[in-house]
């Protein structure tokens, strides 16, 4: 019985990889050039999420430091801290602005990753952000929400335009892999396909 079930899971989440791979080319594009000219000229992407949001910016941090598919010099980037020690610091909300304000530097990229961009702390983070003149990529579901309100016009917006959590979720790590294959294919040149 269970098997009917998950064989729906696979589909329909193929069915939307396929349905948001036109709509989502052009601002992953973005989110590369934005990643690449922040990386090349010296400067460092900070990445950041809630909850599982936050697995998927380590993930991303990572990717970037140690590589994709393909060896290449580390990239700087550094996971922004969701964790309970660093969140009880400060009043609600601020423990990820308070990071950008101490790490961020101007032409430095913020990485927010969201499921539905409501999340006050990512609000306040964007505002952090813009007040260090860094630019900032969103990567959400839903139509993005606040977070997505807040962006300015040099800030580069991807949403999976879904509303299941788990759909989205797997979009965004599709995305994430885009981006750190374009970035590499831009820093080292075409590679054939596997």
């Amino acid at each position: 019985m269970l098997d009917l079930r998950i064989q729906q899971h696979f589909i329909d989440s193929a069915d939307l990889h396929y349905q948001v791979a036109d709509g989502l080319a052009k601002p992953v594009d973005a989110a590369v050039q934005a990643v690449l000219a922040c990386v090349t000229g010296g400067g460092k992407v900070l990445t950041a999420g809630l909850g599982a949001s936050a697995g998927l910016a380590q993930y991303l941090a990572g990717l970037l430091v140690g590589g994709f598919e393909r060896e290449r010099p580390g990239l700087s980037a550094m996971a922004l801290s969701a964790d309970a020690q660093m969140v009880t610091l400060w009043p609600e909300d601020e423990a990820l602005a308070h990071q950008v304000r101490a790490l961020g530097h101007t032409g430095d990229v913020l990485f927010l990753i969201s499921a539905h961009g409501a999340e006050n702390a990512m609000v306040q983070a964007v505002q952090a952000a813009h007040e260090r003149e860094m630019s900032v990529v969103a990567l959400t579901g839903h139509q993005g929400g606040a977070l997505a309100r807040q962006l300015r016009e040099t800030d580069v917006h991807v949403c999976v335009p879904h509303e299941r959590v788990a759909r989205i979720r797997e979009v965004q790590q599709l995305v994430l892999h885009c981006l750190c294959d374009g970035i590499d294919t831009q820093l080292l040149g075409e590679q054939e396909s596997y």
